[in-house]
């Protein structure tokens, strides 16, 4: 699973981060509202953990603009505002879960199952990607070209179904890196590209033109292939 963290203290963000990393999750942190914002909405993730006292934008502002530019992603809000109030204004903004601090990290990961378990329920149709004759099983990781099933290691599962999920939509190198590899990773390295030239030796059909568009200078996006017309 892919959690976004916007939170402003360090610890707790830490805290968060390392435990959601040692279960096998992949995080990343943002440390105000606007930031968090900007990032819940170029990235891709699986769930977003929420402060609400953030600098440069409150959380409920966060929450409400997120559900308003129709952002999908299940959001729990980790904060010290415990009033019934504060719950229900909360949960109004379009939040999924409201828990406060302190909070077992035991409870957030149940809770964070019961959303992802309704998200997933509630949005069981998205759960196959087709795009022509690619298709992509997001419960069983299945990926096949016209039907036939292609063996693709899991970081190149993540990079075919962040292309997929956004078809058209141009994805910067550095962007891919974050949403696959995390913001850890060195912006120089080529390992973008590397991965991306075994995508296109696996998937696609012929190598021109390739599924997978090369934008010089700005990165890459998924288009499919016009279908020559046999008349």
């Amino acid at each position: 699973m892919r959690a976004l963290i916007v939170e402003d203290e360090p610890r707790i963000a830490d805290f968060l981060q390392r435990g959601l990393r040692t279960e096998g999750h992949f995080c990343v942190v943002a440390s105000d509202g606007e930031s968090g914002l900007k990032l819940a909405l170029e990235g891709d993730f699986d769930l977003l953990l929420l402060d609400l006292v953030l600098p440069r934008m409150h959380g409920h502002e966060v929450c409400q603009q997120l559900r308003m530019k129709g952002f999908k992603t299940p959001i729990i809000i980790l904060t010290g505002m415990d009033s019934p109030d504060d719950v229900v204004a909360g949960l109004r903004m379009g939040a999924d879960d409201y828990m406060t601090k302190p909070f077992s990290f035991e409870e957030l990961l149940l809770r964070m199952e019961a959303v992802m378990r309704r998200s997933r329920d509630m949005a069981s149709e998205d759960a196959f990607l087709r795009l022509g004759p690619l298709e992509f099983d997001r419960q069983s990781l299945r990926f096949s070209v016209d039907g036939k099933e292609i063996k693709l290691t899991a970081k190149e599962l993540a990079i075919i179904e962040l292309l997929m999920s956004k078809p058209g939509t141009l994805f910067s190198r550095e962007r891919i890196l974050s949403n696959v590899w995390g913001l850890n990773m060195d912006p120089l390295t080529n390992v973008v590209d590397v991965y991306i030239g075994k995508l296109r030796k696996k998937i696609d059909r012929n190598p021109d033109p390739s599924f997978i568009e090369t934008v010089r200078g700005l990165g890459y996006r998924l288009n499919l292939p016009q279908t020559s017309d046999p008349s």
